[in-house]
């Protein structure tokens, strides 16, 4: 057993982050600087995007695409309920309904045939989540949105880095939503990113996330007033992100290639050890993507063992290893339960959640903590094998 505890995942931050993080709270600005601009456009550059919009965090990321999609009372979105339920949440947050499409038990992704029987007169958009940083079925969702005049809504906040078919998650669709929270593959503490090749969209995130207030005379509907002027034109929130972390932020994004390449060798060492046990599923990799590597998720098949994916979890903790589950189905928690979602089933997902662990994957770890995690998960297997 290890003598320390390894978290699934952690932040890696080092001298130059704390270096950033000093000279601004030197400087005159702690928040609505010109850090958060520079960190704007170096990560829309980062993605290939035309656009992006920092923010508080990636629900509040969420919250705002939806918003600027106009979502509103009365309308549907479709998405995944292998998901944190933040992905769900920020339609309800709009007045929308969320509807629930089932997943690729290959990818562990929405199903674009499920997305098509979802649709309905009241659809407006589809929200595809890059679970675990696979990128979605992109080109036949945009498919899907074009012939019924859908928004799309990538949540990305497993796919920092992540390319789909050549070109970087973040560039491909109407709108794309980050997350920078400590476990991602960049942080800012707490803090998100939203990009867009569309101006109009642009400006109305830019709005959301500071009280739908606007001090850009070309946008104002009064007469000019002076340069202490300012006007509401939407009710928006503050879902501002402050100059201190965009600051780190930046410094973090000049390291994200090399934290991807670690999360992929990673990724590697757990897919060659695991590939001869036959009692556990790893995840599967599509020849034309390149995972960002959030999570590395197995499963297993538990038919063959004596234990239950809650003990097989709980020896793994034991031996200070620290396996999570990713994610309980959105609608199956008490409050989608209590408000209508009673009647909801996606079988690939509940039986994917039945029997998934999601193993220890961050680029801080050394090749002895890897190693640690594939000597006790083999061991585990083999006391438990039927």
């Amino acid at each position: 057993m290890r003598e320390t505890f390894l978290p699934y995942g952690k932040q890696w931050l080092d001298e130059d982050d704390i270096k950033a993080v000093i000279q601004v709270l030197k400087s005159d600005y702690l928040t609505t600087g010109p850090k958060i601009l520079e960190f704007e456009k170096e990560f829309a550059n980062y993605v290939g995007a035309n656009y992006a919009v920092a923010i508080a965090n990636g629900t509040a990321a969420l919250h705002a695409a939806c918003f600027a999609a106009g979502i509103k009372e009365g309308d549907e979105v479709i998405t995944t309920p292998i998901t944190f339920a933040a992905s769900a949440n920020s339609v309800l947050y709009c007045g929308g309904q969320p509807v629930f499409a089932d997943i690729d038990l290959d990818t562990y992704n929405i199903s674009p045939s499920e997305i098509r029987k979802r649709i309905t007169s009241k659809t407006k958009a589809i929200i595809p989540v890059h679970f675990a940083g696979q990128p979605c079925e992109m080109d036949e969702i945009s498919r899907i949105a074009k012939e019924d005049n859908l928004i799309v809504i990538e949540d990305a906040a497993h796919a920092v880095g992540a390319n789909y078919k050549g070109k970087r998650i973040g560039s491909l669709s109407d709108l794309t939503t980050f997350s920078f929270h400590p476990v991602k593959h960049i942080t800012t503490g707490e803090g998100g990113m939203i990009t867009t090749n569309s101006e109009q969209l642009y400006e109305k995130l830019l709005l959301f996330r500071s009280h739908g207030i606007t001090r850009n005379r070309d946008l104002m509907q009064e007469e000019y007033q002076g340069s202490w002027y300012y006007e509401q034109l939407e009710l928006g929130y503050n879902y501002r992100i402050t100059d201190i972390q965009a600051a780190l932020g930046l410094s973090q994004l000049k390291k994200a290639d090399r934290f991807l390449k670690r999360r992929r060798e990673i990724a590697r060492l757990y897919s060659q050890a695991f590939k001869e046990q036959p009692n556990l599923i790893t995840p599967l990799q599509q020849d034309d993507c390149d995972s960002s590597w959030h999570l590395y998720v197995v499963r297993l098949k538990l038919d063959n063992l004596k234990c239950s994916r809650r003990g097989f979890f709980e020896y793994l903790q034991q031996e200070n290893i620290g396996v999570n589950v990713h994610y309980i189905p959105v609608y199956k928690h008490p409050y989608y339960q209590k408000n209508g979602y009673q009647a909801v089933k996606c079988p690939n997902s509940e039986q994917y959640y039945e029997t998934c662990l999601s193993l220890p994957i961050f680029p801080k770890m050394t090749n002895q903590d890897v190693e640690d995690v594939i000597e006790s998960f083999k061991t585990i297997l083999k006391r438990n094998g039927k």
